[in-house]
């Protein structure tokens, strides 16, 4: 738990919160002092000013630092139940005790200030960094459909290059594939987008996961041409009532990032089974796996693994990490012991055995 999060509270609410626990504490003292002492008492309420000078701001602070300097004068200081102080050594004492608190605050109130401007700047490089980064893979990654799908127009729109019908069915080949790839990165960015603003809220329906499956495959055919896909739908699996839309965006991001990071001929296999609490999807494959010390980065914005030349902005397994978590679940990343990465999604649901009765 952040304690600096007191700080959001509201002005007002800082200046009742910082009197009330000044005023609680002495009360408590009120009835101990007979035991501790009323110096002892002046250390506990410095102690309490201590606390609101690292959880609120200055004012309510240094009102909190004079409230508890009075309450000590007049409930603890002999005589009580008044201003007056006995002793040169009270005064000396009570002096202290004010000057105490208000450096106290006074400290405390810069120590968080340039500590506020350290994260500042840390954030900042942060966000540079990351900006930087997602030009950098933009650059390419939208860079190279962009100019396949203008190249392919200007080709097929010149009146003096002859084309054949084999030769046009490819151009319009090369358009569409350029076309989904671009759809594909401005679907991830939206998608980080809405993870990040917090908007994505699970719509909860009654789905085929076998049909979901079958959809996420038939949208990734081109890429898969030099690739194996292997899914046996499990027929006994009932409906399951979760956001199709988001599990589509999952197992999409998985099944490519397998495509992506495996060498040709390689084989993907996708394995649908049913936990006690929901479903759980693996998908493998049986190329080269992750390194070691890459595996618990896989899955932070932006991250690329090292000493690889193929495309991608980073994004995908994010992604998958936060709408599986949205929905209440979870993703892990592990190498198979004989070749290549297992990825596995549980995700929380509930299960409909009599299909015709949970759809009416």
């Amino acid at each position: 738990m952040d304690l600096l999060s007191t700080r959001k509270y509201s002005t007002t609410n800082q200046y009742l919160i910082s009197l009330l626990l000044i005023v609680l504490t002495a009360i408590l003292c009120f009835f101990l002092v007979s035991v501790i002492g009323y110096r002892a008492v002046a250390l506990i309420l410095l102690l309490v000013v201590s606390l609101n000078a690292i959880l609120f701001d200055i004012f309510p602070v240094m009102l909190s630092a004079l409230l508890s300097a009075l309450i000590w004068n007049f409930f603890f200081i002999p005589p009580t139940l008044t201003l007056h102080i006995g002793t040169p050594e009270d005064g000396l004492m009570f002096l202290m005790y004010f000057v105490i608190a208000s450096i106290n605050a006074v400290l405390s109130y810069k120590i968080r200030e340039m500590e506020r401007k350290e994260r500042d700047e840390a954030e900042k490089e942060k966000a540079i960094k990351l900006y930087n980064t997602l030009l950098n893979s933009l650059s390419h990654e939208l860079r190279t459909p962009i100019a396949t799908v203008i190249g392919a127009i200007d080709t097929i729109k010149d009146d003096q290059t002859q084309l054949s019908e084999e030769n046009r069915k490819e151009l319009y080949s090369e358009i569409e594939i350029a076309a989904s790839r671009l759809n594909r990165q401005v679907e991830n960015l939206l998608s980080m987008s809405r993870l990040q603003a917090g908007f994505v809220r699970p719509k909860k329906d009654w789905c085929d996961l076998n049909e979901t499956v079958f959809a996420a495959v038939k949208r990734l055919k081109d890429e898969a041409k030099d690739h194996k896909i292997r899914f046996e739908p499990k027929e006994d699996l009932p409906l399951c009532k979760l956001d199709n839309g988001l599990l589509d965006q999952i197992l999409h991001n998985l099944i490519y990032n397998a495509l992506l990071h495996t060498p040709a001929h390689s084989t993907i296999d996708i394995v649908l089974s049913k936990s006690d609490d929901g479903c759980v999807i693996c998908v493998f494959d049986n190329g080269w796996g992750f390194p070691a010390d890459e595996i618990n980065f896989v899955f932070d914005k932006f991250y690329r693994l090292r000493n690889t030349s193929t495309g991608g902005t980073g994004l995908g397994l994010s992604i998958v990490k936060g709408f599986a978590e949205a929905m209440g679940g979870n993703v892990r990343l592990e190498n198979i012991p004989h070749g290549g990465a297992k990825f596995t999604v549980e995700i929380p649901c509930e299960f409909s055995y009599n299909t015709n009765q949970e759809n009416e």
